[in-house]
């Protein structure tokens, strides 16, 4: 068996038998590294090679999890979960509590959207804005199997699909700049034109997660979740206009420097000097914010090594090979086989961002040679890289999710959102994908 795929097999299997996701990685890796034929002290070395190329965005997510924590105490995100319960408590009939639902739905859909694009600060806005709420959505019998397909479709479809924020990274300078480097022009191509069809396909699947999958209501433990998530927030209009002044002084620094970390850390430090932390708090609120976020930067880490021995082994090459072996001419087969790969590595990896590079060596001078147009391999490979994104269990999109609404232990990561997101954004990505390889 390719190296590869019996690597991402053992951490999906161990993953979905709830053993914990960095030991499921670290187990998946060496596996992979001894069947691809390496020593186990190569296959460990490779591992600790790649653990420094998680360690920037691990950093990240926990200062921006400290910035969060200290916006929690200023009590906004509070002070809006209580205007949401003041309402909720005033809807008698089913209507008014379907429509409280959608509201809320489509506040965490603005939200996540945004996040990628008019205020790039991806998943960290999670952990601020979803635990004060899950209060009022266990009083609307909300599943949160829904509220995860919703996040998981904001964090993922603006990246592949709009141009701006993390959009301009995804499709300019990783994707665009890779196809160029691979043999193909495709600076005058328009990306937006080449994933709108992948893009529909995950609207598809929110669609279906919103209307059908989850509409029922889903009972949770509200004493436990009155323990885990009411802490003591009190507010005033001060605190609230200083958060806001955080907030907006973060975005700035962020989009002025491009630091997600010295962004974080401007509105922290703001929030020192107005008072609305008091200094001898900081420290111990700054530990609470990192621990917030410090499952995801490990699992991000472990994810960096899993895919550096992923390299080592030289065995993703061979997987495209073999896919090739088995493709002939057959230009159809070859973009379901490409697209199925692309799942693969990046379920594995866990990273879109990081699996485009790997892939486009590969797809690029495959796709030329049988002919499919610049616009068709744009969103071949935009659409490979994407696959995978939504349903692993390494994936922040995935991590982000459940790190909001697993506060009180009643949401789990493999069966509450790895899973729904992958059944309902995969699939339906793979054949809008495929779609758009053939008719580009």
């Amino acid at each position: 068996m390719n190296a590869v795929v019996a690597a991402v097999a053992i951490m999906l299997v161990l993953s979905l038998s709830r053993i914990h996701v960095v030991v499921a990685l670290i187990i998946g890796a060496i596996s992979g590294g001894l069947i691809a034929g390496m020593s186990l002290d190569a296959t460990i070395e490779a591992f600790n090679n790649g653990l420094g190329g998680g360690a920037t965005v691990a950093l990240s997510y926990a200062t921006l999890g400290a910035f969060a924590v200290a916006i929690g105490k200023s009590g906004l995100a509070h002070a809006l979960a209580d205007r949401a319960l003041a309402l909720v408590g005033r809807q008698e009939d089913g209507a008014a509590v379907t429509g409280m639902r959608f509201l809320i739905i489509g506040l965490l859909l603005a939200v996540a959207i945004s996040s990628q694009n008019i205020l790039p600060i991806h998943i960290a806005f999670i952990p601020l804005v979803v635990p004060p709420l899950l209060y009022v959505m266990a009083k609307l019998n909300m599943d949160r199997r829904l509220v995860a397909c919703v996040l998981t479709f904001g964090l993922i479809t603006p990246y592949m699909f709009l141009p701006i924020g993390f959009g301009g990274i995804y499709l300019n300078e990783i994707l665009v700049a890779k196809i160029n480097a691979n043999g193909v022009d495709a600076s005058d191509l328009n990306v937006m034109k080449a994933m709108a069809l992948p893009a529909l396909g995950m609207l598809c699947g929110l669609l279906i997660a919103v209307f059908f999958s989850y509409r029922g209501g889903r009972d949770y433990d509200m004493e436990a979740l009155t323990k885990a998530e009411r802490v003591d927030a009190s507010y005033s209009p001060r605190t609230l206009v200083m958060a806001l002044v955080a907030i907006v002084t973060a975005f700035v620094v962020q989009l002025w420097l491009g630091s997600m970390i010295l962004g974080a850390l401007a509105g922290f430090v703001l929030f020192n000097l107005s008072g609305v932390v008091r200094w001898k708090e900081a420290d111990d609120l700054f530990t609470e914010g990192m621990k917030m976020l410090a499952m995801i930067g490990f699992i991000m880490i472990a994810a960096s090594g899993f895919a550096e021995v992923m390299r080592e082994t030289g065995e993703i090459a061979t997987l495209v090979d073999s896919s090739v072996a088995t493709i002939g001419e057959n230009k159809a087969l070859a973009a379901l086989l490409m697209l199925v790969v692309g799942l693969l590595i990046t379920m594995g990896i866990g990273s879109s961002f990081s699996t485009i590079p790997i892939i486009a060596a590969l797809y690029v001078p495959l796709a030329l040679q049988l002919g499919f147009s610049p616009l068709a391999i744009v969103a071949l490979v935009g659409t490979a890289g994407a696959l995978g994104d939504a349903g692993s269990p390494a994936s922040d999109s995935t991590l982000g999710p459940t790190a909001g609404l697993n506060v009180d232990g009643q949401h789990n990561h493999i069966w509450d959102t790895v899973v729904p997101t992958f059944l309902h954004y995969n699939l339906p990505l793979l054949g809008f994908g495929w779609l758009a390889a053939m008719v580009l």
